[in-house]
């Protein structure tokens, strides 16, 4: 016998077929699934915006049983372990994360299914419990108040100092973001931090010439 042969047998003989008992996979899979129905209510709760995605969430859920599922077909065999790597290795998955709390999620659902698959219910528990702790946790601690876009159009090229007058004084923080110049019109756009919104709408309005003024709620990141 040669050597390529002696350490094949070898190789295979240490990764022999593990019997994988009937109450062993309901078991699993059970757990699995009361896991991933507590990330799907977790996830319902933590995300509050208007994006919300159902078919996401139940996406999330269904990746956990999926994952453990694998797991357990790959504990039986080490032939079909290396056919399955080889499979999902041409998945291509081409969906965008629009928010990095959807990643977390994500991963945390792939974890559990990896988790529970290989017997350690245990341990998924534990990790579930002590994310949702974490996130609860953090997701209460206040953030800077978000600025927000004042947008002004007016048919007088000659009012932006009196705009930028009155912005200087309802504004401790502004900056122009744009501003759009034509032989009758001016368009401008600030970035503005303003806690009498009403009063600096009605004061830009009241100036001669002005067209429409515009403050809009900014949903990009939060500046210090």
């Amino acid at each position: 016998m040669s050597f390529s042969e002696i350490f094949k047998k070898s190789f295979l003989d240490g990764f022999a077929n593990t019997e994988i008992t009937l109450n062993h996979i309901i078991i699993v899979m059970i757990s699995t699934c009361l896991i991933a129905l507590y990330i799907f209510f977790v996830y319902r709760m933590i995300i509050k915006n208007t994006f919300y995605s159902k078919s996401f969430n139940i996406s999330i859920a269904a990746i956990a049983v999926i994952t453990a599922s694998i797991i357990l077909t790959v504990q039986s065999s080490i032939v079909i372990s290396l056919g399955m790597v080889g499979a999902l290795s041409i998945v291509r998955f081409r969906t965008a994360i629009k928010d990095p709390m959807d990643l977390v999620f994500l991963f945390w659902s792939i974890s559990v299914g990896i988790i529970c698959g290989a017997g350690m219910v245990e341990i998924a528990i534990c990790t579930s419990l002590v994310l949702t702790a974490g996130i609860f946790i953090l997701n209460q601690f206040p953030v800077a108040r978000a600025p927000r876009i004042l947008i002004v159009n007016t048919g007088n090229r000659k009012l932006e100092q009196e705009i930028m007058a009155v912005v200087k004084k309802y504004c401790k923080l502004y900056q122009v973001k744009s501003r759009t110049i034509t032989p009758d019109r001016l368009d401008m756009v600030v970035e503005v931090r303003v806690r009498e919104e009403d009063r600096l709408v009605d004061e830009l309005a009241s100036l001669e010439g002005i067209g429409t003024v515009s403050l809009l709620n900014h949903d990009g990141e939060v500046t210090f």
